[in-house]
């Protein structure tokens, strides 16, 4: 279906709830009842499907009313950076959360669950940790780290990414180079995992990583070590696929997604599509981001074991693609999520609605 039908549909089915003449133009039920179910916003037409859809949060644009008027289209919030390692304890034994307690404090007043982002990750580290040259001080270090952080948050977080991008983005039969696997070996996993379950019985553990949506060599290695850990005891809930997608370059069709997605269900474990945005620089256009976006909340609504979407930032005016992708042209812009510089929602908005209305 065109984008231009997508947002027909979307008009019609607003205007019919706002005029009370649509049925499942109700208040949500905890059970996704379409009887009793509204699409007023994104994050209500995915409660009727049982499914979480979110947003990454950035504190620093909390003062824009705009910012935080959007923030309550979703059911879901990840912060994007505020509670990684390099912001929760700078220096040793110092810590500090009160950018994350901001974006908790804002989900828990307005009914909207959190996944905690991230606790051990080679990247966004204090200096401190990849100073650190002994196994045993940096296996202390990294598990104070996780039981502090995840204590401070138990019961206000619905999920944590435990793990993040472990392994090797250029041969993805091998664990990526860092502190971690370079000083503790693929124990640094087990034990990460271990020690959050410890620190939060309740929490769901996930395992988060890129370029693994579909069906290859690098999904293929996680797969195996999400099953090895299942099979030996390691407390894990999910994966994380990330999905950082572009227009111009090859990706997994929806099928492939979706197969992975069933395979990693078969494990017991649940899936969460956990930091989408689609880059249309470079001869994109706005027409093949909505479908994009439609068929991989479509591929997700297909499978029981995919539980949420989280789209990685709110408007093209704050995406990180801003600063992190050089491949655009000279005066090109990535414009990656579902409202634009201005706040207005894109075709990409209607296609994910459109999935969702499809359930």
């Amino acid at each position: 279906m065109l984008p231009k039908q997508l947002r027909q549909r979307v008009t019609n089915a607003l205007l019919a709830c706002a005029l009370g003449g649509l049925a499942g133009c109700g208040k949500p039920s905890d059970n996704g009842d379409a009887a009793t179910c509204t699409t007023a916003t994104l994050g209500q037409a995915a409660a009727c499907s049982g499914r979480l859809l979110g947003t990454a949060l950035a504190t620093a644009h909390f003062s824009e009313e705009s910012y935080m008027s959007r923030a309550l289209e979703f059911n879901y919030v990840t912060p994007e950076n505020e509670m990684k390692w390099e912001h929760t304890e700078p220096t040793r034994d110092q810590f500090s959360f009160d950018l994350g307690d901001q974006i908790v404090d804002f989900a828990n007043q307005n009914g909207i669950r959190v996944k905690g982002h991230t606790l051990v990750w080679h990247n966004q580290l204090p200096s401190w940790v990849g100073a650190i040259s002994d196994p045993d001080d940096l296996r202390a270090a990294m598990l104070d780290h996780i039981t502090t952080e995840v204590e401070h948050f138990r019961g206000k977080v619905a999920a944590w990414d435990v793990v993040n991008e472990a392994w090797d983005p250029n041969d993805p039969t091998l664990l990526r180079d860092s502190v971690f696997s370079e000083l503790l070996g693929p124990a640094f996993i087990d034990d990460a995992f271990t020690a959050a379950r410890a620190a939060d019985p309740d929490v769901k553990l996930y395992y988060n990583d890129y370029g693994a949506d579909g069906l290859g060599a690098k999904s293929d290695s996680i797969y195996d070590m999400v099953a090895d850990m299942k099979t030996r005891g390691i407390p894990i809930d999910g994966v994380g696929l990330q999905m950082h997608w572009r227009s111009s370059a090859a990706r997994p069709s929806a099928s492939d997604v979706a197969a992975n997605i069933q395979r990693l269900g078969a494990l017991g474990l649940e899936v969460v599509i956990s930091e989408m945005d689609v880059d249309i620089c470079n001869g994109g256009t706005l027409d093949e981001q909505a479908a994009m976006f439609h068929d991989v909340v479509a591929a997700c609504l297909s499978q029981p074991a995919c539980k949420a979407v989280t789209f990685w930032g709110i408007t093209d005016k704050y995406s990180w693609l801003n600063y992190f992708d050089t491949s655009c042209a000279d005066g090109d812009t990535p414009r990656p999520l579902l409202f634009d510089d201005d706040y207005q929602r894109k075709p990409a908005y209607a296609g994910v609605l459109d999935a969702l209305a499809r359930r």
